[in-house]
């Protein structure tokens, strides 16, 4: 996969799907579909910082901003929650609160499926109605909160007060609704949660007043300021003042309550007079929130738990099957298209044989296909009670698909490979591999370019890589490409030469070692020309090597071919080495910085790196825990939220300073 490009995909795909939703209250994909992308380009961009860009849908909570309407600003940014998908997901999450700050009780709330809202009181009174927008701006709709029945114009409360909830449409109110529109001929309303989004932004109050609208109050706003100090009781104090608030959120002593509510409401949902789409998990203790501290989009003291994906029946109409680098083979369902969370799906994988033969898999069968949290669809199930009479079991192939090779399958293993060195599939894949970004980082020969030389000959394995330049006369000419492009690829080919040893070893794409492990192994040679000669033994004594990876590594090495291989790379220039770039400096050691605003000296991943090569480490939010905030022109937030915890601010130049010691 070319990671840029698949970044910068997500990115349009996120941009226009949130345009969709927030704006058009109209959306294409459902909401798990839409968590399922955002939660790549999270991943890509973690292993990737240097495709992170600040105007990156990770980087925002909500969509654009209605013209139509007055912009407020939020004194508090309404930040969105990170989701979870299952226990594992769930105990994760208790898992870092309890390692953060000891044990702590939740507070558990329906996921009410409607548009967030916030509600500002002075003297009383309801002064302000406004829509999340994109966390930090949103729209004053005033104006149309006041015409629903369940939120106060005035309240028993004299201090400044905002409460933030959800404002919703009932089931009753939606069938309401749609009924009245079907007898005038208009448009069906699609869902609870768009007419609700589209009802409050009605220029016309009286036609949101039409619609019935509803709102849970599910959070206050500064609580310590109201002397309430849990989440539980913030809840009812909004009660006691005139809020409505779902009466099923529930305080759980631990984890194991939290699961047990999950289990109950996910079973019950649609008995509930209100459409949700997922159970809200906030610890209690609103005093150890700032300890517990904030990503730049979510608070890591709450998550969203979101319901099981939708499943779809569908028919296989064939299986095919895929070669990759490794040459393992992998069955594919080639499917009637259908829609599963609002995207068009066709192919699911089937993993391996012990897989499609466990499920008895069979082509024509009618199968159902999920995507839970993951953007791959897979086969749950056949349906078997749909099967044709004359249905014949499916087998795995014993030749490779594309060279015609003999598979073979190890014992103990579930996979099938091509064992063929010239199977043009592996060779391919190879490639793509050793210049993806985590290996060697050729930018510039991504899967189409490798895939257009590969068949003009121009590569045939790694080494070929290297000796491009040796054909620039005959790349220049080539239709799409041109003397600027071509220049610059050599160029990126010549600087991946210095890359450290480590990611030399992970491109050569060896069995069972991943981007970790070989750098862990690396770490342990000084030059990987000293591997030849592998021992076993002392290989198992390095901490994420065990048995299957330290054979692996040994039969690498010890292959003739391999060898080979590796010194012609030497011969070529590419370093061999394992450089170490940690220099613990006493400043850095075991210190967490916070980096803000624009840098002028360094950019900001550079600066990263430098934090972290000096022993350092770098967060996304400020805390109590923060030792630095390196403060750059135009620094917001946090800046003024280390000011107010007491962390020391550097500017750039003292940070420079420090580096320079």
């Amino acid at each position: 996969m070319d990671i840029k490009n698949r970044v910068l995909e997500l990115r349009e795909l996120l941009v226009k799907y949130s345009y969709e939703y927030y704006h058009l209250d109209n959306p294409s994909v459902s909401d798990q579909e839409f968590d399922a992308l955002l939660h790549e380009l999270i991943k890509l961009e973690e292993e990737n910082p240097e495709f992170k860009t600040s105007d990156s849908p990770t980087m925002r909570v909500g969509g654009a901003i209605l013209d139509k309407f007055n912009k407020v600003t939020h004194d508090v940014p309404m930040m969105s929650l990170s989701n979870a998908f299952n226990e594992e997901d769930l105990r994760s999450f208790d898992e870092k609160i309890v390692k953060e700050v000891g044990s702590v009780e939740y507070n558990v709330e329906l996921k009410i499926d409607g548009l967030a809202g916030s509600l500002k009181y002075k003297n009383g009174n309801l002064v302000l109605g406004a829509t999340r927008g994109n966390g930090v701006v949103g729209e004053d709709i005033t104006n149309n909160v006041k015409t629903i029945n369940t939120i106060p114009l005035k309240i028993n409360y004299m201090d400044d007060l905002e409460v933030r909830g959800e404002i919703f449409m009932s089931k009753k109110s939606f069938r309401k609704a749609n009924t009245e529109r079907e007898s005038k001929g208009l448009e069906l309303f699609k869902n609870p949660r768009n007419s609700a989004a589209g009802s409050v932004r009605q220029l016309d109050s009286k036609v949101a007043a039409s619609r019935n609208l509803d709102m849970f109050i599910y959070s206050l706003i500064g609580p310590l300021n109201h002397n309430i100090d849990n989440h539980t009781a913030s809840l009812e104090f909004a009660k006691e003042v005139g809020f409505k608030i779902n009466p099923l959120s529930k305080l759980c002593k631990n984890i194991d309550e939290v699961i047990e509510y999950i289990t109950t409401y996910t079973e019950k949902r649609n008995d509930l007079g209100y459409e949700i789409d997922g159970i809200v998990v906030k610890v209690n203790d609103i005093t150890k929130y700032e300890s517990i501290g904030y990503t730049a989009k979510s608070p890591k003291w709450a998550i969203a738990f979101k319901f099981p994906a939708e499943e779809v029946i569908t028919r296989i109409n064939s299986i095919a099957f895929q070669v990759g680098r490794t040459g393992q083979i992998t069955p594919v369902a080639n499917l009637d298209p259908v829609i599963i969370q609002g995207s068009t799906v066709s192919r699911a994988t089937l993993h391996n044989e012990d897989y499609f033969v466990d499920k008895d898999i069979r082509e024509n069968d009618f199968v159902v296909i999920k995507k839970a949290g993951d953007i791959i669809p897979e086969v749950v199930k056949v349906v078997v009670e749909r099967r044709e009479d004359n249905s014949v079991k499916f087998e795995m192939i014993n030749q490779c698909p594309v060279c015609a090779s003999t598979l073979s399958r190890k014992p103990g293993e579930s996979g099938h490979y091509c064992a063929n060195p010239d199977c043009d599939a592996k060779k391919t894949e190879g490639l793509i591999h050793f210049s993806s970004r985590k290996a060697m980082n050729i930018d510039g020969l991504g899967i189409r370019i490798i895939e257009q030389f590969y068949n003009d000959g121009f590569l045939n394995s790694i080494k070929d890589i290297y000796l491009l330049k040796d054909r620039r006369d005959e790349l220049i000419v080539k239709e799409g490409f041109g003397v600027k492009s071509i220049d610059k690829l050599l160029e990126n080919i010549e600087i991946s030469k210095d890359n450290n040893m480590d990611k030399l070893m992970f491109g050569l794409g060896i069995r069972h070692v991943g981007e970790k492990v070989s750098k862990v192994v690396a770490s342990n040679f000084t030059n990987m020309l000293d591997m030849f000669k592998l021992n076993k033994d002392e290989l198992i004594d390095i901490d994420e090597v065990g048995e299957i990876i330290a054979q692996s590594l040994v039969n690498y090495f010890r292959s003739e071919e391999n060898t080979m291989l590796i010194k012609e790379l030497s011969e070529l220039g590419l370093n061999m080495e394992y450089r170490s770039n940690v220099i613990i400096k006493k400043e850095f050691e075991g210190k967490t910085f916070v980096l803000t605003g624009k840098l002028e000296i360094y950019k900001r991943d550079e600066a990263k790196v430098l934090i972290e090569s000096n022993g350092g480490k770098v967060s996304s939010s400020v805390s109590k825990k923060t030792d630095y905030v390196v403060a750059g022109s135009d620094a917001g937030s946090k800046l003024i939220k280390a000011n107010s915890l007491g962390v020391k601010v550097l500017t750039e130049k003292e940070f420079k300073d420090l580096l320079d010691r």
